[in-house]
């Protein structure tokens, strides 16, 4: 894999990923159950169409929910990048360590408690109580890494923390009172409807300064790795470097949790799949890969999930599985052979 690619191929490719998230966004403001013409979404956006109802499902229902498909899903994208990072595997990632799962319970636990008490909970509230439960979920991991040398078996615990978080999290769910909660079965299973510019203005003030910080890392995040040892010898302080990759990583997907709810493989194939478009892992070009990368890939999965079966919608999980376990698989059978050429 080329460790430095030519700019000119790197903005190329950049142009690619942006014009595909485009036409991906256009395509999605199209289609749904009351299906929409690119001149009347054009002409609904300009005000030059008057058409009350189509208005609302256009500026109400569809326009967010394809902004926080395509926000959510880079953030996800970039926290698995640097969860990638961290453990130095690229099998790790927020869904497979079980850190979504974590958020997930926490969450759940949190709504129905407000709920009960007649109390409706906030977007910031919903982040806090996802970035605990993230918070508690990376924590456990990294002790069970203290102990474990292995990663094939620090990826086994995390799995069965997700599995644990998740069965708690339905056992909840079921026995709510489904008078008093909302969609919260849905959420529970992954998606981005419902989503309103309330939420989208939260997502922004929440994605978009981690990704700034996340950025303005890429220089001792590429020196890292390279090796502990190597970083230090450039100044980077170890400690504070991973501890600020931990709490990025953890905002990240605790964000993308608390609107969307867990979300499999977007963390681990996308990252993966840009690494391979890019043939680079240097996070100065891989880390804006990411997040458009996670847009796209969220994009297409979450109109597939709306119209395959429309008016029935699948969960986004059962999509984003669909597509990014493959990738996994392979990347895992890439990466076996490469190991047994080199032995």
């Amino acid at each position: 894999m080329q460790n430095h690619p030519s700019a000119a191929r790197c903005w190329l490719r950049y142009l690619l990923l942006a014009a595909l998230l485009a036409l991906l966004f256009a395509v999605n403001l199209c289609s749904g159950s009351v299906r929409l013409s690119p001149s009347q979404v054009l002409g609904l956006l300009l005000g030059q169409e008057q058409n009350p109802t189509a208005w609302r499902i256009l500026w109400e229902i569809r326009l967010p929910r394809c902004l926080a498909a395509v926000v959510l899903g880079g953030a996800l994208s970039v926290s698995g990048f640097l969860l990638q990072t961290f453990f130095a595997n690229p099998i790790a990632g927020p869904y497979i360590l079980g850190i979504s799962s974590g958020a997930k319970l926490t969450v759940a636990l949190a709504m129905i408690f407000s709920l009960g008490q007649g109390m409706v909970l906030g977007s910031m509230g919903l982040i806090a109580a996802a970035f605990l439960g993230a918070m508690l979920s990376m924590g456990f991991i990294l002790l069970i890494a203290g102990k474990v040398h292995r990663m094939s078996l620090l990826i086994i615990c995390g799995v069965m923390i997700g599995y644990i978080c998740s069965a708690v999290t339905d056992f909840v769910v079921t026995f709510a009172d489904d008078s008093n909660i909302v969609n919260l079965h849905n959420w529970s299973m992954g998606s981005f409807s419902g989503t309103s510019w309330r939420d989208i203005r939260t997502i922004a003030l929440t994605v978009f300064p981690g990704l700034l910080c996340t950025f303005l890392l890429s220089k001792p995040m590429g020196a890292y790795q390279l090796g502990e040892a190597y970083a230090q010898n450039l100044g980077v302080n170890i400690r504070l470097f991973r501890i600020a990759l931990i709490l990025l990583s953890s905002v990240l997907s605790a964000c993308v949790t608390a609107f969307a709810g867990p979300i499999s493989f977007v963390g681990i194939a996308v990252p993966h799949l840009m690494k391979s478009l890019f043939r680079t892992a240097k996070p100065l070009w891989i880390l804006p890969a990411c997040f458009l990368g996670g847009g796209v890939f969220c994009l297409f999965c979450d109109g597939i999930a709306r119209t395959v079966f429309s008016p029935t919608e699948l969960s986004i999980s059962t999509v984003t599985a669909v597509f990014g376990a493959p990738v996994v698989i392979w990347m895992m059978l890439r990466r076996e052979k490469r190991r047994r050429e080199g032995m």
